[in-house]
């Protein structure tokens, strides 16, 4: 079987800063890492591939440099890894980002049919978790999304476990399909010794925008609806207060539900029929 990895290379979050001039975000020095929705999304590829037999595809778009981080997939187990990267690229949103990445993996799918292709839920450094299912839909794919267990893959199908806000689904699509996926559905492994050095001496490919026809009105800054008018950092919250309870906890305990009810936090009105006020 085919399995796809969609994949995306970001700046460690625990290291972003902002500059309080301009409000973007500064990279100098800051690492990047693989996303971590799409690290699990590669890792359930490769135990697909491990189970089932067949061959992993990493696809990622962004600046040169995120060829680190498709080796680094690479080291893990996967076959294949591809770069999206062009200046023309440079400034798209979640949709015109959808576009471009669709197209390479339709281009993909026409040399060498893919069975499942997986996403994280969502990138860390824009939380918008809407590329995975924008691909699906520009794709005809069927797609389960907040995926947490892989109950079953056969030939024709994929029999998924999600989770809902209320609990769990259990879906069922027909293959070629997309999952996004939660951390839940699996543990990350280590990389291997042999693949890791096969990985540093791998030249991911490279596709522009000239690698095939694109639709310039669809990518980029012209393709992209939203844009980010400003960035900045919260301000700091201030420290609540301490009380000491120590020295006199009832009188505390008094004063505090005092301070409650004044602030119409809790009620002393007894309830009326049917729990309202």
């Amino acid at each position: 079987m085919h399995f796809v990895v969609c994949l995306k290379q970001v700046p460690d979050t625990s290291e972003v800063r902002i500059d309080p001039v301009t409000n973007t975000l500064m990279r100098q020095g800051v690492p990047s890492i693989i996303n971590p929705y799409d690290a699990h999304a590669l890792e359930e590829a490769i135990c697909l591939k491990e189970k089932v037999g067949g061959k992993v595809t990493i696809v990622s778009m962004g600046p040169p440099q995120a060829i680190e981080a498709l080796k680094k997939g690479m080291s893990f187990g996967a076959d294949r890894a591809i770069l999206l990267s062009d200046r023309a690229f440079g400034g798209s949103d979640s949709l015109a980002t959808a576009y471009i990445i669709s197209t390479a993996i339709r281009k993909i799918h026409e040399e060498d049919p893919i069975d499942l292709l997986f996403a994280g839920k969502e990138a860390i450094d824009g939380d918008t978790a809407q590329t995975g299912p924008g691909i699906a839909q520009r794709l005809g794919f069927p797609q389960i999304t907040y995926s947490i267990k892989v109950r079953e893959i056969t030939e024709t199908s994929v029999t998924v476990e999600r989770k809902t806000e209320g609990g769990r689904q259990v879906v069922q699509a027909q293959l070629p399909a997309l999952l996004t996926v939660e951390k839940e559905l699996n543990d990350l492994r280590y990389a291997s010794l042999p693949n890791m050095m096969n990985a540093a001496k791998y030249e991911p490919e490279v596709w522009t925008s000239k690698s095939f026809p694109f639709d310039a009105a669809q990518m980029g800054l012209k393709g992209s609806p939203t844009s980010v008018v400003r960035i900045f950092a919260p301000p700091v919250r201030s420290g609540g207060e301490k009380i000491d309870a120590t020295k006199d906890p009832a009188g505390t305990a008094k004063s505090i539900v005092e301070t409650l009810l004044k602030e119409n936090i809790i009620s002393d009105r007894p309830l009326a029929k049917g729990g309202k006020l």
